[in-house]
C-alpha cells in the first residue's frame, strides 16, 4: 500500500522573512523540508505531494525535487488563488 505525505508548501513566509522552504538551514546545507521528507520515508511513506505556488516550481525543482527524488516518488500541485471556492 502505497503512503502519501502532502506537504503545504505554498505560503509566502512571510513571517519567517523569506521563502523557507528552500532555505538552507542544516548543517551540511540541508534544506528545512529535507527534515521533514527524511522523517517521512523513515516513517513509511514512499510518495510527497508538495502544494506549492507555479512561480515557485522552478525554485522548488531546484531544491526540494532535486534532493529528494532518489529517496522517494515526488509529486506537485498548484495553489492558486484564483481557484479559491466563493
Amino acid at each position: 500500500m502505497e503512503t502519501t505525505l502532502v506537504i503545504l508548501a505554498a505560503g509566502l513566509g512571510s513571517r519567517f522573512g523569506g521563502n523557507k522552504q528552500i532555505s538552507h538551514v542544516g548543517p551540511h546545507d540541508e534544506i528545512l523540508m529535507e527534515y521533514s521528507i527524511r522523517d517521512a520515508i523513515e516513517a513509511g511513506f514512499d510518495r510527497v505531494i508538495f502544494l506549492v505556488k507555479k512561480e515557485n516550481l522552478e525554485a522548488f525543482k531546484e531544491t526540494i525535487a532535486n534532493r529528494s527524488a532518489p529517496f522517494v516518488k515526488i509529486e506537485v500541485a498548484f495553489q492558486s488563488l484564483d481557484m479559491l471556492p466563493d
